[in-house]
């Protein structure tokens, strides 16, 4: 069977040599596993509930406004050595029949490489000059942590879990949030024998002038036809937010394949997954992005029709993972990530699904 993957490929690169579309496609590795938000609670150490977070070294608890960032990191986990931007999302913990809890791993994503775990990045744009790249010092929200129900959006969702039906991933045939039968909202009722996807997408419009908000979501909006789904990136503008901005969407995948036997789950056969921040339904996944690329890279790739991991028409440059893998943030909060806990950090018993 056929993966979706490499029908993209094929599609995007026939549209990049008639000067179309843009799509980056690349990894990046995990720089730290820490309980710090400097988008939405700057300074506070800890923060709410634990992220894992990708890309440059200039991740803090603290990230000013107004800051180039790729003039304060000084390496970055990404493909792109250019790209020193921040990628967040909440974690993933698996919640035992016995009421303890597991932060569930990461693992490499499909045709991504030798990356420690981590995110895949997309940067997508409809062609030359229909996407202006992002300012220094923008930054921007996607999501509704409080959220416990669908959007209705359908196909135009936002966020999604992709359920791998066996190893190698193992029903990946349809473009994210596409399939049906695989692609869920929320968690995924049963258990998924080669992992579990998320799925985060960024809206496309921009006000054009503020590079942040103070919910840090305002300054940015759908087109008018509603929330785009993957890779579609020429919907119409609202005059409120005219300009068209690259489409930012975030892949991680998730290591559930040792959390797959039914006698541990809920004694209710209720599903087990819980985000770290204390949703247990899935639909208040939300994605956190300071942007970070150094000069004019981001606007080239775009104009430039760049296809996944590699963009010699805009010159840009990589690196192996070998190099990635070392760039690394030290954890500011002393608690443990890995082992089984009491209850999910920084809530307190019984305060679980109240974030």
């Amino acid at each position: 069977m056929v993966s979706w993957l490499g029908l993209l490929a094929l599609a995007v690169t026939a549209e990049a040599q008639r000067g179309g579309s843009a799509m980056l496609r690349f990894g990046c590795s995990e720089v730290v596993i820490d309980r710090i938000d400097p988008l939405v609670t700057p300074g506070k150490v800890p923060s709410p509930h634990v992220h894992q977070v990708v890309g440059g070294d200039a991740f803090n608890a603290s990230m000013p406004e107004n800051t180039d960032i790729s003039k304060v990191a000084k390496c970055t986990t990404c493909t792109f050595t250019e790209d020193l931007s921040n990628y967040w999302t909440a974690a993933v913990y698996f919640k035992a029949r016995n009421g303890s809890y597991k932060r569930v791993p990461q693992m490499v994503n499909d045709a991504i490489g030798s990356a420690n775990r981590g995110v895949t990045v997309y940067y997508t744009a409809s062609g030359k000059g229909s996407a202006t790249a992002f300012k220094p010092g923008f930054r921007m929200f996607t999501g509704d942590a409080l959220n416990r129900k669908s959007t209705g959006h359908g196909r135009n969702m936002q966020s999604c879990f992709r359920c791998y039906t066996g190893p190698n991933f193992q029903g990946n045939v349809m473009s994210p949030c596409f399939d049906p039968k695989l692609d869920t909202e929320g968690f995924p009722s049963t258990p998924c024998p080669g992992g579990i996807r998320s799925s985060v997408i960024f809206p496309l419009c921009w006000d054009g002038k503020n590079l942040d908000s103070p919910n840090h979501i305002d300054h940015v909006a759908h087109p008018v036809g509603g929330p785009a789904s993957f890779a579609v990136t020429n919907g119409q503008c609202p005059s409120t937010h005219p300009v068209r901005i690259p489409q930012v969407h975030l892949e991680i995948v998730w290591d559930t394949r040792n959390f797959n036997r039914k006698e541990e789950w809920p004694a209710d056969g209720s599903q087990p997954l819980v985000l770290s921040s204390g949703d247990s339904t899935g639909y208040g996944q939300h994605g956190d992005y300071v942007f970070g690329w150094e000069g004019d890279s981001l606007q080239r790739a775009m104009d430039n029709g760049c296809f996944a991991a590699s963009c010699t028409a805009a010159k840009l440059k990589t690196q192996a993972f070998s190099a990635a893998n070392r760039c690394q943030v030290k954890p500011l909060v002393r608690e443990d990530f890995d082992g089984w806990v009491p209850h999910l950090p920084g809530m307190e018993a019984g305060m679980e699904g109240m974030a």
